[in-house]
């Protein structure tokens, strides 16, 4: 239980960060170039993914024995694209539907978005050694 605790943290931390960049890209792109939220949503998404593989894989999940880096980023990158799509299908309802501003849904986004990514990454990715 402890090992999955610091697993968990570390991955939170990692997620702050990756955050912090998705987020701040999106607003520029939104704000300073005049992006659509769901369409700045969307490339901020995808910054924020290249970052978080690297950090993910490097300091919060360990390598897999006998799964090719390959095969691990193809994984990874398949999570993220679903992960991709709940983000913009919250962004669309949020934004178009609900009519909250961007800033606020993309935070409820991210949160849901935070859960499918550790759960999946553990379920596909880990494997099981303190990274």
């Amino acid at each position: 239980m402890e090992k999955l605790l610091a697993q968990i943290m570390k991955f939170g931390v990692v997620g702050v960060i990756a955050f912090f960049i998705d987020y701040g890209v999106m607003v520029l792109l939104t704000e300073v170039f005049g992006v659509p939220p769901v369409a700045s949503a969307t490339v901020s998404f995808i910054v924020s993914v290249v970052f978080n593989y690297a950090a993910s894989m490097r300091y919060v999940f360990s390598h897999r024995e006998g799964m090719s880096r390959r095969r691990e980023f193809v994984i990874f990158i398949v999570l993220s694209v679903i992960g991709l799509g709940i983000n913009d299908a919250i962004m669309w309802a949020g934004t178009e539907l609900v009519a909250i501003d961007y800033r606020i849904v993309k935070i409820f986004a991210t949160a849901v978005v935070m859960v499918w990514n550790f759960v999946t990454r553990k379920v596909f990715l880990d494997g099981g050694q303190d990274a």
